[in-house]
């Protein structure tokens, strides 16, 4: 495994930072979750199976768990001795909370080549750091929902809690940074990831319209804001979508519908054919909608043009594409028997690394935690 041999305490709960310290688990790393009594939060949000949170199941793969109160002292120092045994600790308290618990940045004063990143709704700094912030709230301020919806409707947040899910990503991705870093210099980094700049950071369409075209982005519901036509479009029997980018996907979609679009000067750029995209739209579903969608993907992919349907995630999750990538693996579990894993998709040299482990149970492993590192209970 790419990361076997280190050591991160993970003082994380809820979704962003668990993802982080997932996804080292997933390349090898020994991952030291220490957990309230009650246990991180997500053991009590559903959906539930024999008792044990799905999401706590997926969001904590590969990692052992230690209980300590860290409201008493004792606990705290127990705490502080495990962080300076590890290379790396990941927090996501608010800002000033893992300090006043003795278990902050400060840590690096005793030992200077740790690594320790803290993330966090808006930051170390500026005047939001004290804020609260969920995933919703992170989506709302960003400028993400803004840009998303149907077009001339409200705004919408993404389906999934993407601001958790980019800030975790961010993180582990600053956290193997600094690690090449501390393998050429020794020195460790203290790392500070706001889900409100990860999410800020990862609207490029907007940043192009805002900040060069200087045009406010606005909902256009399922098509590309700034190409044409790059969309969804209805079918006899649902919605497929239809992604052009270039002069011979246009001339090959042009040809496949019967159309002398293509022979319009005015729509020779992808500029020119998004101010007229409605246009482009009516022509496109007109020969759309008498066929079938399986029939619509056929023809529009033997002529080179990308396409699909729209699937389900069970259909996503069945089909011979994802089962051949091994998307979703099946590990032990101590309560399941077993527990349907999605982890990191990257494949190295051929393979994709994997946790060899499911989540843990609350407190499992602290006895022998504390036994490795020699730190009496």
């Amino acid at each position: 495994m790419m990361l076997k041999g280190l050591k991160i305490l993970d003082l994380t709960r809820v979704m962003a930072g668990p993802f982080c310290t997932a996804l080292l688990a997933d390349l090898g790393a020994e991952v030291i979750k220490l957990e309230p009594p009650q246990g991180d939060d997500y053991r009590h949000i559903g959906p539930f199976v024999q008792g044990e949170s799905a999401l706590f199941t997926l969001m904590n793969r590969g990692k052992q768990s230690i209980v300590l109160d860290l409201k008493e002292a004792d606990a705290q120092a127990t705490a502080r001795a495990i962080a300076l045994h590890c290379d790396v600790v990941v927090e996501n308290f608010r800002p000033g909370v893992a300090s006043r618990l003795g278990l902050g940045p400060e840590l690096r004063q005793d030992k200077p080549s740790l690594i320790y990143a803290s993330i966090s709704g808006f930051g170390q700094t500026g005047p939001d750091a004290h804020l609260p912030a969920y995933d919703l709230v992170a989506q709302a301020m960003s400028g993400l929902m803004a840009a998303t919806g149907e077009a001339g409707g409200k705004p919408m947040k993404v389906g999934e809690s993407y601001g958790d899910l980019m800030a975790g990503l961010y993180a582990s991705w600053a956290i193997l940074a600094a690690l090449y870093r501390r393998n050429a210099t020794g020195e460790g980094s203290t790392i500070d990831v706001a889900m409100f700049d990860a999410l800020f950071s990862l609207l490029p369409t907007s940043h192009a319209l805002q900040f060069y075209a200087g045009r406010t982005p606005t909902p256009v519901g399922n098509r590309h804001p700034l190409s044409t036509p790059f969309g969804c479009f209805a079918c006899a029997d649902g919605q497929a979508v239809i992604a052009v980018l270039g002069d011979r996907q246009w001339q090959a979609l042009c040809t496949l519908i019967g159309s002398d679009m293509g022979q319009d000067a005015a729509l020779a750029t992808d500029e020119g054919r998004t101010l007229q995209e409605p246009r482009i739209k009516a022509a496109i579903e007109a020969w759309t909608l008498p066929r079938p969608m399986a029939e619509v993907v056929a023809a529009l992919s033997a002529a080179g043009i990308p396409t699909a349907q729209v699937q389900s995630l069970a259909q996503a999750a069945a089909s011979p594409h994802a089962q051949a990538r091994q998307l979703v693996a099946q590990m032990a579990h101590p309560t399941l028997g077993h527990s349907a894993i999605v982890g990191q998709p990257v494949r190295f040299d051929g393979a994709k690394p994997l946790s060899a482990t499911s989540a843990p149970q609350l407190g499992a492993d602290g006895p022998a935690i504390l036994a490795k590192f020699g730190i009496a209970p």
